[in-house]
Parts: C-alpha cells; structure tokens; sequence
C-alpha cells in the first residue's frame, strides 16, 4: 500500500534531463512542497540555470504520524512509503544520467529527519545532504547498519531548545553519520527557534556552488 504519491511532486527548475544536479527538498509536517521550495533562491543564487528541483508532497501534509523520536515501527508503513517516494525521485534522477554525487537531499523538520533516515538506509555519495533542524528517526539506541557515505557532506542544524527536536538526538545523529564516513557539519544555535538560520542558508548556497565544479 502507497500512502504517499511521488507524482505528486513539484518540478522547477530544469528538466532531469539537462540539468547539472538535482536538490530533492523535503517539507515538514503540516507543510507543503510549495513551502518548502522557497529554499530554491538561496539554491539557485549559488547554482543558476543549472539544477533540477524536485519537492514530492506527503499525503495529508505528514510523512509518518508520531514523532520522530519514537521506535520506526510505530511509524509504519508510512515511513516506508515516505522513504519509496525518495528512492522513486533518485531513480528517476539516475535514469537520466545524473550521477548520484550530484543528487541532493534538503528537509526541515519532519522533512529533515526523512532525508538523514533515506541517506543512512541509501548508502552513496551524494552532493549534500542538509537536515535542517532534523535527526535520525526512532530512539538514539536504534539498531542500524554500519554504512558508507563516502564523505557526503551533512549538515545538521537546530536550536539548543527545539522543541521539536531534542538536542541529545542531533548530537546522536551527528556522532551516528561521522561514524557513517558523512562530512559532518554541525550547526547549533543559541534559543528555540523552529525554523531555518541564515548559517544554514549559507551552507545550502556552498555546497550548492560545488555542483558547478566539473567532475
């Protein structure tokens, strides 16, 4: 059963089938994959004319029902369908030549936690992956094979009182990927603010830039 759709997927930017790279960007919950897309001008300010943007939608707005933190069963089978939707998208993207160190994963929140959870599960270079005020999904004692991202570079950011997101999980996730042979960067701030930091920003803009580098 497909509980999420990844025809439902915004595509700007270029076709797959001229573009340099591609950014898969994933909303939070209760977001939307417009949303979402207004991380493309700082994306796009580093990269012109150059990438493909694909933001797939989640059914009823929410990628799986209960908290990341929780055990990845009770999540089940909308995880697994989340993660079928970005493995669609990144097949697709391979189909038309585009290799996987070009291929991008970007979420916030729900979104981010997504993205960091397929990269562990789909092991391989890739041009980045940002999670943006996101971790692992399920308990910091889950059980997980011991991977190779082949120093992808990954951001980990968020705010020191997230609500959302407990500090001792983003410090887990940042020790689980280094682990995981991820360039790791780790980006906390000061507050309890929700949302995207200009810090952030910033890395998106870099690593984006990176795509334009010849191979």
């Amino acid at each position: 059963m497909h509980l999420h759709d990844a025809t439902r997927t915004l595509r700007l930017g270029l076709p797959l089938s001229s573009a340099r790279g591609v950014v898969i960007l994933l909303h939070g919950r209760g977001s939307s994959a417009e949303d979402i897309t207004g991380l493309i001008p700082a994306l796009s300010s580093a990269a012109p004319d150059t990438l493909a943007y694909l933001a797939p939608e989640a059914s009823h707005n929410s990628w799986y029902p209960q908290r990341f933190l929780a055990p990845p069963a009770h999540n089940e089978p909308w995880l697994s369908s989340a993660l079928a939707v970005i493995d669609t998208l990144v097949a697709e993207a391979l189909a038309a030549g585009i290799p996987s160190e070009r291929i991008a994963l970007a979420g916030f929140s729900q979104g981010a936690c997504l993205a960091l959870e397929y990269a562990s599960r789909h092991p391989r270079r890739y041009a980045f992956v940002a999670g943006l005020s996101g971790a692992l999904i399920g308990p910091t004692d889950t059980a997980r094979d011991c991977v190779d991202l082949l120093a992808t570079p990954v951001l980990l950011g968020c705010a020191d009182h997230d609500a959302h997101i407990p500090l001792e999980h983003v410090e887990h996730s940042a020790t689980a990927l280094a682990a995981f042979n991820a360039d790791v960067t780790k980006l906390i701030f000061p507050g309890s603010a929700h949302t995207v930091f200009p810090a952030e920003i910033e890395w998106l803009k870099n690593q984006s830039a990176r795509l334009l580098t010849p191979a």
